[in-house]
């Protein structure tokens, strides 16, 4: 069913991107998805970094899941003033950047760790992005990110394109583009990056009804960024939506499900220190003469 330090504050100059006020966490699906994405991307860091960066960091949902024992220092960035003033508490001490996300202020080779969380898929040039983080990396450091991908919200997107078009006679966008899981690996190593890892999770949120969706959305600053949008969608092509939706994905309890599929990546910048692959041809046993290889004597024959 899917269809087509103390706290610190700093501006650094740069172009701002069109988004809306509110910041993932916001609404009661952003607070689920923020606070899994937080403890999940913690838990991926098995060592000490001295400096850390938190790119679009908002609330800060990721430096309360760290301790110092960790993290020693953090610099957490976001567009938004009034989001980086309403940060979370955390043992690590903190200096808040007010900047773009597409314009980083910093020195190249000046962080050990960089994180993001539901911040990427608002920027506008992503492999320009990505090709910074690898830029303010230290060699050997690592970056970690989790972003929103392309089929978020694929219940949500069916019902109205369904509706729109029966009622309309067709239909427009009334949900961001996001990234596919199959073009982020090529981005990773188009920026630089070396050791890969992609992983998906879905997170499902039950809604009762499809205003309460739009309304949540509205809340965690996610409507539609598209400058071509079409602004107002009708009555009757909202009440068909709900009932498409309703009717398409709707649960036993009467409450429908809004999934949110989080791309999870890691990548390291390359140091002569990291585990290289070996040189092609380099191989002295062939898969062929696996067959032949004696078992240890002993060993009960099948």
């Amino acid at each position: 069913h899917r269809c087509n330090m103390s706290a610190h504050f700093q501006w650094s100059s740069g172009r701002r991107r069109s988004k809306p006020p509110a910041e993932p966490g916001s609404g009661r699906g952003g607070a689920i998805c923020c606070d899994r994405l937080g403890h999940r991307l913690s838990s991926c860091l098995l060592r000490t970094f001295p400096l850390a960066l938190d790119i679009g960091g908002g609330r800060s949902h990721i430096a309360e899941h760290l301790s110092k024992e960790v993290v020693e220092r953090f610099c957490l960035t976001d567009v938004s003033q009034q989001s980086l003033r309403r940060r979370r508490p955390s043992e690590i001490p903190t200096h808040c950047v007010l900047a773009d996300e597409e314009f980083l202020p910093f020195k190249e080779n000046t962080f050990d760790l960089v994180v993001s969380s539901l911040a990427l898929h608002w920027i506008n040039d992503l492999p320009g992005a990505l090709r910074q983080i690898h830029q303010v990396l230290k060699p050997d450091g690592v970056f970690i990110g989790a972003m929103v991908g392309g089929e978020t919200l694929y219940e949500l997107r069916c019902s109205l394109q369904l509706a729109e078009t029966e009622r309309e006679g067709g239909f427009s966008p009334h949900i961001s583009p996001y990234t596919a899981v199959t073009d982020l690996g090529n981005l990773l190593g188009q920026a630089g990056f070396n050791m890969l890892t992609v992983d998906i999770d879905d997170i499902q949120v039950h809604y009762p009804g499809i205003m309460e969706v739009m309304t949540d959305l509205q809340g965690m600053g996610e409507s539609n960024c598209a400058w071509n949008r079409k602004s107002l969608l009708h009555r009757d092509t909202i009440l068909a939506a709900a009932a498409i939706y309703k009717e398409m994905y709707g649960s036993e309890d009467g409450s429908i499900p809004a999934t949110f599929e989080i791309l999870y990546m890691i990548g390291w910048k390359p140091h002569e220190s990291q585990a290289k692959p070996a040189k092609r041809g380099s191989a002295t046993v062939s898969f062929g003469d696996l067959s032949k290889i004696s078992r240890p004597s002993g060993t009960d024959q099948p």
